[in-house]
């Protein structure tokens, strides 16, 4: 090119590959297909919750996904399809992808997610790592082979975080992303006060104070081993249609004190404490 050196050409190369490096994630954003929701199913198989439970608990989102419902809802959708993920959790080491991303417009998508599902083991692990649930599921979004109008990660888990970060402190970093979380609180009524140190009668509570946020959170709770089936297609039907529960946070008075987030780590010390003091 007349009037320009080698090393001005050079330097103006160099600039051109850096906004194109800056430009790729935009533009590969731009290709994605776009759907009505992003949905990160992220359930607790802590050692915490019994293997009866656990087996409930998968079947219940079995048999959500195959509920025609659901399919009506996501195809009331302005895109008519949404993308889901499935993630197993328990300590802060332990995230595990059970079913990656799937796009599901039809019967057969959503029945074909179920099946995997179904013929996958449960796994079980100790600790609860809500919080590190929370970093993996925000993390699966940039994985995802498709770009939501909405993104949501499901909680579902039976005790407080007592293991990773702070959850409040991941709560409040994906929200701050745009992403909602919301959560099923499992409280089992023949389980409270058995384990001391690792379940809490008003989890509801905590998860509303310390886990859940953005635009029209919501939380449900379990509260007998007949009612996961019912609670679980509830929470699926309501993600998919972009609706809200509000009763569930009017049902606490305004000047009701907060929730101590970090309750789990102390239950957790003191569980340790008291260990030696045993008979």
């Amino acid at each position: 090119m007349p009037g320009h050196s080698p090393s001005c050409l050079k330097r103006l190369g160099f600039l051109l590959s850096v906004m194109l490096c800056w430009a790729a994630p935009a533009l590969a954003q731009a290709d994605k297909e776009y759907v009505d929701l992003e949905l990160v199913l992220a359930v607790d198989v802590s050692l915490s919750m019994d293997l009866d439970e656990q087996r409930l608990q998968r079947e219940g989102y079995v048999a959500a996904l195959r509920d025609p419902n659901l399919l009506k809802a996501i195809k009331d959708g302005p895109n008519g399809r949404i993308a889901i993920t499935y993630l197993e959790w328990a300590g802060s080491h332990m995230q595990s992808v059970v079913v990656p991303w799937r796009v599901i417009s039809t019967a057969e998508e959503a029945n074909a997610f179920a099946d995997t599902l179904a013929g996958f083991p449960i796994s079980r692990a100790f600790f609860t790592s809500i919080s590190g649930a929370v970093d993996v599921a925000h993390q699966l979004f940039a994985r995802s082979p498709v770009r939501g109008l909405r993104r949501v990660i499901d909680v579902s888990g039976d005790g407080p975080n007592n293991s990773g970060g702070a959850v409040e402190l991941a709560r409040d970093k994906v929200v701050a992303d745009g992403t909602v979380i919301n959560g099923l609180a499992i409280q089992l009524a023949d389980r409270v006060g058995a384990y001391t140190y690792f379940d809490l009668p008003d989890l509801d509570r905590y998860y509303r104070d310390c886990v859940v946020g953005g635009p029209g959170a919501f939380v449900l709770s379990i509260r007998n081993k007949a009612e996961f089936a019912s609670a679980i297609r509830k929470k699926l039907l309501l993600e998919v249609a972009g609706r809200t529960l509000p009763v569930l946070r009017a049902q606490y008075s305004q000047d009701e004190k907060k929730y101590d987030c970090l309750i789990g780590e102390k239950m957790w010390q003191q569980y340790q404490q008291n260990r030696g003091n045993w008979p």
